[in-house]
């Protein structure tokens, strides 16, 4: 392997302090002709160490993997975490891992980086390491967004609380759910407006309630200006968590099998209406917001 720039960390969610370091490490492979790569785990550690304190995750692996190379990082190193992994002291990690498999010349991390055994590890340790082993350590300081520190914690707290819009100025992209489009309970179509039932594998989930949001096709990659509700569907007694999307225009031939649902803007509560024709009518008004918001967008 090449000699390499790298950065370290679990990058959930590749939110905009991510981007900005994935940024920074291709700049300087460019410079110093060094490879960029980044080094990321899989499960989260924390899984390992101790499950009962894992966080609800925003991206999958695979969509982690993909957001990063959209930055222009040429390779991603998946380091499978284990409990032998977990029992690396800093030293260890630094000569068996970013020098002994990634020929590491450079490593940049975030101020709070902590790395080994029981988090033994800080950037102070890394710099020592870093004489020692041959390599520069470079440190970023931590992105903020109109006063607050952009973190992975505090993404999924703004989604779990509806911010969606926050969420995604955090992010520096739209918030997404994606999955399998399922048979509903056949009310839609019949009583209020027709709609996607979305399954989802996604482990953070917005706030019950309605959000303008966009919806991909996974298949075709056709897209469509729709209103989502996520919610227990409390008008027809529900009692389990659904997430109904009604597009905004018609689409031609059959039904998704599979859709990716962007969620923009939190519209309103979920709450229980009196009957299916007040529901109907709220309905209605919500996707009057939504159209007045796409023109705005310019999305038609």
């Amino acid at each position: 392997m090449l000699n390499s720039v790298v950065t370290i960390g679990n990058f959930d969610g590749v939110h905009a302090g991510h981007r900005q370091l994935l940024r920074r490490v291709v700049e300087l492979g460019r410079e110093h002709k060094l490879k960029p790569v980044v080094l990321t785990f899989d499960p989260h550690p924390t899984r390992v160490v101790a499950a009962h304190r894992a966080p609800r995750l925003l991206t999958t692996i695979e969509e982690r993997v993909a957001l990063i190379r959209e930055q222009g990082v040429e390779e991603v190193v998946v380091l499978p975490f284990t409990a032998e992994v977990a029992l690396l002291n800093p030293d260890e990690f630094v000569e068996r891992i970013l020098v002994g498999q990634l020929h590491a010349r450079i490593v940049m991390v975030g101020d709070n980086f902590r790395f080994g055994h029981k988090q033994a590890g800080d950037i102070n340790t890394l710099t020592e390491l870093g004489a020692r082993f041959g390599f520069q350590t470079h440190i970023v300081d931590a992105v903020h967004r109109r006063g607050q520190a952009v973190s992975s914690s505090a993404i999924r707290k703004l989604i779990e609380e509806g911010n969606v819009a926050m969420a995604c100025r955090l992010l520096e992209r739209r918030y997404a759910l994606s999955g399998d489009v399922i048979s509903g309970h056949g009310v839609g179509s019949k009583q209020t407006v027709p709609t996607l039932n979305l399954r989802t594998p996604c482990e953070v989930i917005p706030a019950n309630g309605v959000y303008i949001t966009r919806t991909r096709d996974l298949e075709t990659g056709d897209r469509w200006n729709s209103i989502t509700n996520v919610g227990n569907r409390p008008t027809f007694d529900g009692d389990s968590l659904t997430i109904e999307t009604f597009l905004l225009s018609s689409f031609d031939g059959l039904t998704p099998a599979g859709i990716s649902v962007e969620f923009l803007r939190r519209v309103r509560d979920e709450r229980k209406f009196e009957n299916a024709d007040a529901l109907k009518e709220q309905i209605l008004r919500d996707v009057g917001r939504a159209q007045t918001f796409f023109r705005r967008l310019g999305l038609h």
